[in-house]
C-alpha cells in the first residue's frame, strides 16, 4: 500500500484532499459550537446543536487522522525530522487534553466563563494545528 502511495501520481494528493476535508469538518463544527457557547444563535437549542456539531467534528477528526496516518507512513523519517510536524503533534495532544477537560467538567451544560475560555483556547489551538500542518511543506 505504501508503495502505491509513493508511486501513484494521484494517491498522495487525494489523501491531502481527504485530510483537508476532515480538518474543515472538525474546525468548522467546533467554531459553530463555539459561536453558540458565546451566545450567537441563542434561538438554537445547545444540546441538539452540540450533538450534531460534535458528531460531525468527530467524523472530520477521524477522516483527518486516518488520512494523516497514511501520509505519515509514506515518509515517516522526513516528517519526524520536521519541526512543524513535531509542533503539530504536540498541539494535537494539547487539543485532546483541552477537549477532555471541557467535556469532563461538563462545560457545555455550564456555558460559563471557563467554558467560553476553553472554547476560545480550542479554536486557537486548532488554528495553530492547521498552520503547522501547512508549514510542514516548507520545512
Amino acid at each position: 500500500m505504501l508503495a502505491g502511495l509513493q508511486s501513484h501520481p494521484w494517491a498522495y494528493p487525494v489523501l491531502e484532499i481527504c485530510h483537508i476535508v476532515g480538518v474543515a469538518l472538525l474546525l468548522g463544527n467546533l467554531v459553530l459550537l463555539e459561536l453558540r457557547v458565546f451566545g450567537l444563535g441563542a434561538a438554537l437549542p445547545i444540546r441538539p446543536l452540540a450533538r450534531l456539531a460534535l458528531a460531525t467534528a468527530l467524523a472530520g477528526f477521524s477522516l483527518a487522522a486516518a488520512s494523516g496516518l497514511l501520509m505519515f507512513a509514506s515518509d515517516a523519517a522526513a516528517l519526524l525530522a520536521n519541526r512543524a510536524f513535531t509542533v503539530k503533534m504536540l498541539l494535537l495532544f494539547v487539543a485532546g487534553c483541552n477537549a477532555a477537560w471541557f467535556h469532563g467538567r461538563g462545560s457545555l451544560a455550564l456555558c460559563d466563563g471557563m467554558a467560553r475560555a476553553q472554547m476560545a483556547v480550542s479554536t486557537v489551538i486548532w488554528l495553530a494545528v492547521v498552520s503547522c500542518g501547512r508549514w510542514i511543506a516548507y520545512q
